[in-house]
């Protein structure tokens, strides 16, 4: 096991907390991180495996939604750290209390600063699937404490592993800066080894004084956090399905097919500049340049059939005009020069 070597019983707030790592021999199946390792499985197997979690792994994160995901942390980090603060005097959970090292909340305010500007608080709310999982620890805090460890488990462990993978998916995906802006809730400055804290924390952990049967309970409120994070992703996903399309590349949204586009200003104005601004090369003429830059803009470019693609950019509106107007000057054409 780790050994914290400088730094006090916690981490104290204003000091790093230094740890070596060593041998988990004396690691027993009765351990508290085993017990949950082991009794935590199917749930996390569960919670890897719902499409919000399984479409993000795959970037395709809509911006909107990766905003949302970053309110719900934020209400959920708020109300942990918290109970964690109001207990962290208290024997059940004292060995836990990693401030300095762990604690999301003053990263997760600089994500909806750079997200929504520094009115943020004006513009978020706590969601119902959140308000559920936020309402369950506060009671935990306030009266079951010796189970506030399933929480803290679930969360740091998890943002220290697989949420270093979400956090590099983010970034490329959503094209974030390389500053980390956006994304300082995956960033612990504070810990200069992951795989290390993480042993040590285990360690902390099976040094609680619990028996067997508040274990028990324990790994049982852990896989109900886990429940309460499967339900936010499940909100995450149905809003998500009723947000627009975004493409991955390019920066362009992709339009639904409902409403004239023509009277969209949004792709007025992207078409309006991808004419003025010569980004469409190799056009030998404007009437080329316009018939890509449609096609572009509905979502119509891209791999797949050309017959198909061909069919459905030929019935925009805006593309038949420009059809008409070409098939005109070239009959003009052909007739000055049969005079």
């Amino acid at each position: 096991m780790p050994s914290a070597m400088e730094g006090s019983e916690g981490g104290e707030e204003g000091e790093i907390l230094h740890y070596e790592e060593t041998e988990d021999d004396n690691v027993s199946p009765t351990d508290l991180s085993e017990l949950l390792k082991e009794g935590t499985k199917e749930s996390h197997d569960r919670a890897e495996n719902t499409q919000f979690v399984k479409d993000f792994l795959k970037g395709r994160i809509k911006k909107e939604l990766f905003k949302l995901a970053t309110v719900a942390l934020y209400f959920t980090y708020s109300a942990l750290e918290e109970e964690m603060d109001c207990n962290k005097d208290n024997p059940v959970f004292a060995p836990l209390y990693f401030p300095l090292e762990l604690h999301r909340r003053e990263a997760l305010v600089k994500d909806l600063k750079y997200f929504y500007g520094e009115d943020w608080k004006e513009k978020i709310q706590c969601s119902e699937a959140t308000q559920h999982y936020v309402d369950r620890i506060h009671h935990v805090g306030q009266h079951e404490p010796e189970l506030l460890v399933a929480h803290a488990y679930t969360r740091y462990m998890g943002d220290l592993s697989g949420g270093q993978v979400l956090k590099k998916v983010a970034q490329r995906a959503l094209k974030l800066p390389s500053t980390e802006e956006g994304i300082q809730f995956y960033v612990f400055d504070n810990i200069s080894n992951a795989q290390q804290f993480k042993q040590l924390y285990r360690a902390r952990m099976n040094a609680l004084d619990l028996d067997k049967n508040t274990k028990e309970r324990v790994v049982e409120e852990a896989n109900q956090a886990f429940r309460f994070n499967m339900q936010v992703f499940d909100e995450l996903d149905k809003i998500g399905k009723s947000l627009p399309k975004e493409a991955q590349d390019g920066g362009f949204l992709v339009h639904d097919g409902k409403g004239d586009l023509r009277r969209c200003p949004y792709y007025a104005d992207k078409l309006g500049r991808l004419w003025a601004t010569a980004e469409l090369p190799h056009m030998c003429c404007k009437s080329c340049a316009t018939l890509m830059a449609l096609s572009v803009l509905s979502g119509e470019a891209g791999p797949g059939c050309p017959f198909h693609a061909a069919v459905a950019l030929a019935r925009q509106p805006l593309v038949q005009l420009v059809l008409a107007a070409c098939v005109a000057a070239a009959a003009g054409a052909v007739a000055w020069y049969l005079m």
